[in-house]
């Protein structure tokens, strides 16, 4: 990737192209941003970058400009909540404005809304472009902001093979547990390479736990998981299998191939079965080793985090799936539809689809409903057929309440909008699960597989007593599989406001004033 204030371009292909082809490789892609420009301020141009490739290294090239085609065509999931958000949220500033409140720009950090002074972010914008034209280009990335700033660090990790100076001692295997779930490729990915450049041994093993157990382990190298960043599922295997069934036999294997940390990806499977391996260490001195789960679940059930791998190509299949569900309606009036979507007892899945797609209701286990909630949905139903749109979507959790079923819902909508509306009932499953996929999950799999082997390499290097542990978290209920903590519930509020419903805004939990300085947009010190 070529963007602006980089190397000299000679110097680039020669790096990034010519090792890859001597070992075998048949396709190198050279992504150019338009405005690429070298520490000289001279424009680089497609062009010119594939005659370099041309006459100075012999391969043939083809140049393809993406142009307008990159505005995207059906919003993703993510653009589609995250514009609800932010149009609620600019509505509120408005609203809770003084006349003395200065103008702001609506943003979103992490996953909350925040409102950040309109003059700083236009300041900040012209420090970029003079930072730019005084060619300080490190420090006109810092002033990118965080996000951006880690994902091209991210990026120059990954983009070549750098050997380690020298081979460390250290051992590591790399399994996923649990259902799959888009993603989880990506991250073992870059998780085996950055661990090959702090030149540890990397072992892979095949079908979780179990695989762990049966010594289904292979060590593997840079180029064995090449082509694995867009793939979906999981290429390893994975299994739901737990420790405790197969304790001894997994304290075996440790043992024998000198493993020294453990990078399990998956979801709550992977965060339980990494609990019973430490709780394990007082009878098993092998398993005094490093362990770090990446959390990986269509879920997004893990307790300590907001987000899990695989869980946004999740929504993204729901919503596509409830697309052409509204669409097949398009030539027929006065028709409900009720989705049921997986998930288990968390609700995220019901919630954010639901928003994504425009739901009349969604039935989730975190938030009670009786058969009063019911009824009213069904009387909300009921008048808006009686306005231009009408068709109606409900969206419901597979277990979000033990009576009442998809199939009672189904009964209660028909025999209650019987002569206003009729029902008819789509169960996703698990199409849910996705193929590909989406660039979040991508990039968020590589972003996590690199920070995971950073701390753990990190913690392998730190004077290292064995028996030593970290506390783990308190999850939430063992028994449904739910944090503590859902940051997602405070959507619920935005799904019934845009429904139409009339509710109250005193729940409403305000983005706040933050301020922009350089301190705020540089990403801490060593990632």
């Amino acid at each position: 990737m070529i963007s602006r204030g980089t190397l000299p371009t000679l110097t680039i292909l020669r790096i990034c192209v010519n090792p890859t082809r001597s070992r075998g490789s048949r396709l190198n892609i050279i992504i150019i941003a338009e405005g690429a420009i070298d520490r000289s301020g001279k424009p680089i141009s497609s062009n010119y970058v594939k005659d370099l490739v041309v006459q100075r290294l012999g391969f043939d090239t083809r140049v393809t400009v993406l142009g307008h085609v990159q505005r995207g065509g059906t919003p993703s999931a993510f653009d589609r909540v995250l514009s609800s958000k932010m149009g609620m949220e600019a509505v509120m500033a408005l609203l809770e404005a003084t006349p003395d409140t200065p103008a702001c720009v609506v943003s979103l950090s992490g996953n909350q809304s925040v409102r950040l002074p309109l003059m700083e972010c236009v300041q900040v914008t012209k420090d970029v472009q003079k930072a730019m034209d005084e060619k300080r280009f490190e420090e006109a990335i810092q002033l990118r902001g965080r996000s951006f700033e880690n994902n091209w660090n991210i990026y120059k990790l990954l983009a070549h093979q750098k050997p380690a100076q020298e081979k460390s001692p250290f051992s590591m295997a790399i399994l996923n547990v649990g259902a799959p779930a888009a993603g989880m490729n990506a991250a073992v990915r870059s998780a085996v390479r950055i661990a090959i450049c702090q030149g540890h041994t990397v072992y892979v093993v095949s079908d979780g736990f179990e695989g762990l157990s049966k010594g289904q382990v292979r060590e593997v190298g840079w180029h064995d998981v090449a082509g694995w960043l867009g793939r979906g599922g999981s290429m390893l295997g994975t299994k739901r299998t737990l420790p405790k069934t197969c304790m001894e036999k997994i304290v075996e294997n440790v043992r024998k191939f000198n493993i020294q940390a453990l990078l399990v990806i998956g979801g709550f499977e992977a965060y339980e079965g990494v609990l019973q391996l430490v709780e394990a260490r007082g009878q098993y001195e092998e398993l005094c080793i490093i362990m770090c789960v990446i959390p990986a679940t269509i879920s997004n059930n893990v307790p300590g985090t907001d987000f899990s791998l695989g869980s946004d190509t999740a929504v993204n299949a729901a919503m596509e799936s409830c697309d052409r569900i509204k669409q097949s309606a398009s030539g027929t009036k006065r028709r409900v539809f009720i989705v049921e979507t997986m998930g288990g007892y968390c609700g995220y899945l019901s919630t954010v689809t639901g928003i994504a797609v425009g739901a009349d209701a969604a039935y989730v286990y975190e938030d009670p409903f009786t058969i009063h909630d019911l009824k009213a949905n069904v009387e909300h139903l009921t008048d808006k057929m009686k306005t231009d749109i009408q068709r109606g979507l409900v969206l419901r959790n597979e277990k979000c309440h033990e009576h009442y079923t998809t199939e009672f819902l189904y009964n209660l909508y028909s025999s209650e909008g019987k002569g206003i509306f009729d029902c008819r009932i789509n169960v996703l499953g698990h199409l849910q699960q996705g193929g590909a996929p989406t660039p979040f999950d991508r990039n968020y799999g590589t972003k996590l597989g690199v920070k995971a082997v950073l701390w753990m390499s990190e913690k392998l290097q730190e004077v290292y007593r064995k028996g030593e542990t970290r506390d783990g978290e308190e999850g939430g209920g063992l028994q449904h599989r739910l944090p503590q903590e859902q940051w997602w519930l405070n959507l619920r509020l935005m799904l019934k406001m845009l429904a139409n419903y009339q509710i109250s805004l005193t729940e409403y939990i305000s983005g706040t004033m933050e301020h922009v300085t350089r301190r705020t947009l540089s990403i801490e010190k060593g990632f």
